[in-house]
């Protein structure tokens, strides 16, 4: 039989958590992020769930081709923009919405012949210091865009470094203000936490087109202040695996490599079909959480390659076969959501999504 590990995709929750996206953005469009293989999901297996947004935004050229082939017809937003020249061909052919961020993508659409003009996201760097024209210098890129046949309309967008944190969306959003005042075009500010936070609240944040990324997928941009229970989310990936070996341990036994957990009393152990080559973290430590047959438990020892070890003491009747969730929806409406083992591992959730393992069966629930 194949070794009993799989990751659930679930459509309905993807689509639920757009709505609730759509909710907290009121007469604004939505962009769904897909960028990552749609955060480790996988596009064609996001699609579906997806498919209820107003546009799809994403990396580079061939996550737009697979949008295209998948037979989505409205726009597709490039959030780095064209890497090269040549790049704009592609756009000009499928039809790409693009970002430009810096002047020579300006000289690269400046030597471009085509004969549809692009609709461009001029990206305004208002604190991140990653992407974007700073703000003495936004309106004279605007200027040249402006002036170029090859451009259509240009929307005005920024990203928030800290969206997530009380009080952090204030100074950039002045800074959005202030540079973009009294220029024409759509705006685009709004990211997952954003959204979440402040934008039903400020139609000036959340302008006309929100951008919700880790938020479609059920989980919070915010964890800890808020888990994804707090604002409606529901897990859309669920990692599972079943128990492969039982063990009991006597006092003093150890467990794992390094034999970095010893038992304090008697207690029975699981070996979960599980490891850090399917893209669980390896540094979760003990008590990092996990169910097991919908019961809450933790594991012990170090992760290894393949498996894990998990204490079996809240479920005695566990047995050989017991379904194991690692994250996501388990048994009987069960929920383990994946920033708290995220949070064990001292990362995000983001991270364990996008680093499922391609030898872990995925299919569409």
């Amino acid at each position: 039989m194949p070794r009993p590990i799989e990751a659930l995709i679930h459509t309905e929750a993807l689509a639920h958590n757009l709505r609730v996206a759509r909710a907290h953005a009121p007469d604004a469009k939505v962009w769904a992020v897909v960028k990552a293989n749609a955060y480790g999901h996988g596009i064609e297996r996001a699609y579906a769930g997806l498919a209820g947004a107003d546009g799809f935004a994403l990396l580079d050229l061939a996550e737009a081709e697979r949008i295209r082939a998948l037979g989505w017809r409205a726009p597709v937003l490039l959030l780095e923009g064209c890497f090269e020249p040549r790049d704009l061909e592609l756009c000009s052919r499928l039809d790409l919405w693009h970002t430009v961020h810096h002047e020579a993508q300006i000289d690269w659409l400046a030597a471009h012949k085509t004969s549809r003009p692009m609709r461009v996201f001029l990206k305004l760097n208002s604190g991140m210091n990653r992407l974007g024209f700073r703000p003495a210098a936004f309106r004279a890129a605007w200027q040249r865009l402006s002036g170029l046949t090859q451009v259509d309309d240009i929307v005005l967008m920024t990203h928030f470094a800290s969206a997530d944190a009380d009080g952090g969306i204030a100074d950039a959003l002045a800074t959005f203000e202030r540079a973009t005042e009294g220029l024409p075009g759509d705006r685009s500010l709004a990211n997952s936490a954003a959204t979440l936070r402040a934008a039903a609240l400020d139609p000036a944040l959340r302008g006309d087109w929100v951008r919700p990324g880790i938020e479609v997928y059920g989980s919070s941009p915010d964890h800890p202040l808020h888990d994804a229970a707090h604002w409606g989310l529901q897990p859309a990936m669920t990692l599972r695996a079943q128990l492969i070996a039982l063990q009991d341990l006597q006092p003093g036994d150890a467990v794992g490599y390094g034999a970095a957990f010893r038992a304090e009393a008697s207690m029975r152990i699981g070996v979960v079909a599980c490891g850090y080559a399917d893209g669980y973290p390896r540094v979760a430590p003990t008590g990092t959480p996990v169910l097991v047959d919908g019961v809450r438990t933790r594991i012990v020892g170090r992760v290894s390659m393949d498996m894990i070890t998990v204490d079996l003491t809240p479920v005695p009747g566990a047995r050989l076969g017991s379904e194991v969730t690692l994250w996501g929806q388990g048994p009987g409406g069960s929920r383990l959501p994946i920033d708290e083992v995220a949070a064990s591992a001292g990362t995000l959730g983001y991270e364990l999504m996008c680093a499922l393992a391609p030898r872990v069966p995925t299919r569409v629930v």
